[in-house]
């Protein structure tokens, strides 16, 4: 029985996003495989066949519907799906609507499918009802209303809603599928259906399903950049369930092996003919490159490149203690937050006689009350960060910048810091009293004529490996958030505005290193006009 009901997949282990508590049911699972494999194929070569799971089809429903928390229900309750066109992605969307309303056992389930218009609303629609239909037990039960796109079983109901058309209010919801996310033309029907709308439900599932997309502005790639977090250890969010297949931004995206990693369902669903001819075409024609990458790969063709390259900033980890620079010469830049955000003031210390790199020496701090409610926020793992000792907490619900002002004076009893750079916008009585205990501060602006230069700088020393930073997370991931604003004349600086999470650290950075490159062995010279910017 239980390799009949394992389907494809011989071996199956629980995602790495299982919670250490969370537990593996494999009866859950199995309920949930069997449901969906009783079901058939609705149209082509597949017609009628039974629906049998894909290895990452499968892999994503046990994942689902078989990790519970102690308490026997789901852990995650929300599911980001993103994969190329014609991997199977309605047939998955519609089989998981039907368990939802059918299959699950809750009382009065309400599941939504939504979509960004009629029409690709009625996509997934259109499977569920011919599964239905020609499944013997459900064809009995279930009553299909197609002039309402709903589907009712029992007093369980699954419902199509659209983006032209919804209400807002009144949704005490079980599930909802969302197809082409990507598709969505603002945040306003997401955000119905996923802010408390669940909240009278024990375990509510929000089963997103989407291709690539190419509006950065779009709350898909808020999703996908969160996913990407979590995938990546940025972010930690236990009820989060995300499965990204894709090719990397610099691959080949002519290659087949690149192909065959970001379409799991390639041989099978996807004729890989089809995917040669398609990429020939887009050889012959510039114009459908981006098409194929997006379509064909899962690729955000039009996305904004996070700038700093991870795998040259992570090969400047240099295991040094901040003891070994004590009394040497140094330069900082501080960037205040606002009064409950981050505050960066970071250290960079330059070459010695005989070594090349600029040692970096990060500090961080957030107020310690409202760390809690910001790690359930934001998922980012600031609680970590500071039992670990990268982040520091200031008492209250603000940060205190007496305390700041306090630990830079000690920092300069260790360190010989001759300058410190600061936004002359936001720090006006603090480097006032920096000032009276002895540090030399200077203004620094945050326009492109300040940042360019040094900005561009950092970069030239990543690549060429003459950073040293001790591994800090939170500097590192404020490196991974960067994105970069471009004047018309090729000036660059760091957008905090553009940039998804927070940059504070890079940005205090580069104003330390300029402060760094403008004394560096050159007297009332600017390291700029003896050299000349470095392009990149």
């Amino acid at each position: 029985m239980e390799d009949e009901v394992l389907g494809r997949l011989k071996s199956y282990v629980p995602t790495k996003f299982k919670a250490k508590n969370s537990i593996y049911s494999k009866e859950a699972a199995d309920r949930a495989v069997y449901f969906i494999e009783s079901l058939k194929h609705t149209d082509g070569v597949w017609y009628k066949k039974p629906f049998e799971l894909l290895n990452w089809q499968e892999q994503i429903i046990r994942d689902v519907f078989g990790v519970l928390k102690p308490n026997g229900y789901r852990q995650f309750n929300t599911a980001y799906i993103e994969i190329p066109k014609k991997q199977g992605k309605s047939e998955l969307a519609a089989a998981v609507a039907l368990l939802l309303t059918c299959g699950d056992f809750e009382e009065g389930a309400q599941v939504y499918g939504c979509a960004a218009d009629r029409n690709q609303a009625k996509i997934v629609f259109n499977v569920a009802k011919k599964m239905v239909e020609l499944n013997k037990y459900l064809k009995k039960s279930v009553k299909i209303s197609e002039s309402k796109n709903r589907i009712e079983y029992k007093n369980s109901f699954y419902q199509v809603l659209s983006a032209e058309a919804y209400s807002k209010h009144g949704f005490n919801i079980h599930g909802v599928v969302f197809d082409e996310l990507h598709a969505q033309p603002n945040r306003k029907l997401y955000d119905v259906m996923t802010k408390g709308s669940g909240d009278a439900r024990k375990q509510p599932l929000f089963f997103l399903i989407t291709t690539a997309g190419d509006d950065t502005n779009s709350i898909c790639y808020e999703v996908h950049q969160k996913a990407k977090d979590v995938l990546e250890g940025r972010k930690i969010d236990p009820t989060f369930y995300p499965v990204i297949y894709g090719a990397d931004p610099d691959a080949d995206w002519t290659d087949e092996e690149v192909w065959k990693k970001a379409n799991p369902s390639l041989g099978v669903t996807v004729d890989i003919e089809k995917v040669r001819a398609a990429c020939e075409s887009a050889k012959q024609m510039p114009s459908e490159e981006n098409s194929f990458r997006q379509l064909r790969l899962n690729q955000w063709v039009k996305q904004e490149k996070r700038w700093m390259p991870m795998r040259k900033y992570d090969a400047c980890y240099v295991d040094f203690n901040p003891e070994d620079l004590e009394g040497r010469v140094c330069y900082g830049g501080l960037d205040l937050s606002s009064s409950m955000d981050i505050t960066a003031f970071v250290l960079v210390f330059p070459p010695l006689e005989n070594e090349d790199r600029y040692h970096i020496l990060p500090y961080f701090w957030i107020p310690e009350e409202n760390m809690k409610q910001r790690v359930s926020r934001d998922h980012v793992p600031y609680d970590l960060w500071t039992s670990q000792g990268f982040l520091k907490t200031t008492e209250g619900n603000v940060i205190h910048y007496g305390y700041i002002e306090s630990f830079i004076d000690e920092l300069g009893k260790k360190y010989n810091i001759k300058e410190i750079a600061f936004d002359r916008w936001g720090a006006v009585q603090m480097t006032q009293n920096l000032e009276n205990m002895g540090f030399t501060v200077v203004p620094f602006g945050q326009g492109f004529k300040d940042m360019s230069p040094p900005t561009k700088e950092l970069m030239n020393l990543v690549v060429g490996k003459r950073i040293a930073h001790n591994g800090n997370p939170v500097l590192h991931w404020m490196m991974d958030n960067i994105t970069i604003r471009e004047d018309p004349a090729g000036n660059i600086k760091m957008d905090k505005s553009k940039s998804v999470e927070k940059i504070d650290g890079a940005v205090a950075t580069v104003m330390a290193l300029d402060r760094v490159l403008r004394n560096e062995g050159i007297s009332n010279e600017s390291v700029y006009d003896s050299r000349g910017i470095l392009f990149i």
